[in-house]
């Protein structure tokens, strides 16, 4: 499997129904800054899916694109979509040119897809991609053994720290869950 690639953080955090993914908001080439308020998770499928990238802008959009039309096609289905995704990305000579990662989840699974053909499903509640997805993941898995703050209020602060940490994650940083969250953020 490829490196994951560099140039943003992107992090998806699980408690209990209650599911987050964060971005960060730069966009760099080399070392250089481009933006800063880039938006790189959104919401699909009715509102009932989120997704997070990593990589090419242009590239992740069109995934996005594909990856939405899988999931109408499949009613929702998120895993049997990014498997689909994960297939025409993988064969299609145009899309297997494509550089970029996308984390997606639903109230029930939360998966990375990458341009290889892999649909990842990861072991524990939390998952992180880009160039400060480790610091990010070790937040977050630190926060979720460690508080009682909900998937969104971990996201956010795990972000925050990599952001702190890596010079490519900034910390304008873009969260979107879903579900229900059935702690509260311990002051």
């Amino acid at each position: 499997m490829k490196e994951s690639v560099k140039g943003t953080t992107i992090l998806a955090v699980r408690r209990g129904a209650h599911v987050a993914i964060a971005g960060d908001g730069q966009i760099t080439t080399g070392d250089v800054v481009l933006k800063r308020g880039a938006k790189k998770v959104r919401t699909l499928y009715h509102d009932q899916v989120i997704a997070g990238f990593a990589g090419s802008v242009a590239d992740a959009l069109t995934l996005f694109e594909r990856f939405e039309i899988e999931l109408e096609k499949y009613g929702g289905q998120l895993r049997r979509a990014a498997i689909e995704l994960a297939k025409e990305w993988r064969t299609d000579r145009v899309l297997r040119r494509l550089e970029a990662w996308l984390i997606v989840a639903d109230i029930n699974e939360m998966l990375v897809i990458s341009g290889e053909g892999d649909v990842i499903e990861p072991d524990e509640d939390v998952v992180a991609i880009g160039s400060g997805g480790g610091y990010a993941l070790a937040g977050a898995k630190a926060l979720l053994q460690h508080s009682d703050l909900d998937a969104e209020a971990i996201a956010r602060t795990s972000m925050e720290i990599a952001a702190d940490i890596c010079i490519y994650t900034n910390s304008n940083i873009t969260v979107i869950s879903l579900g229900e969250a059935t702690s509260q953020a311990t002051s």
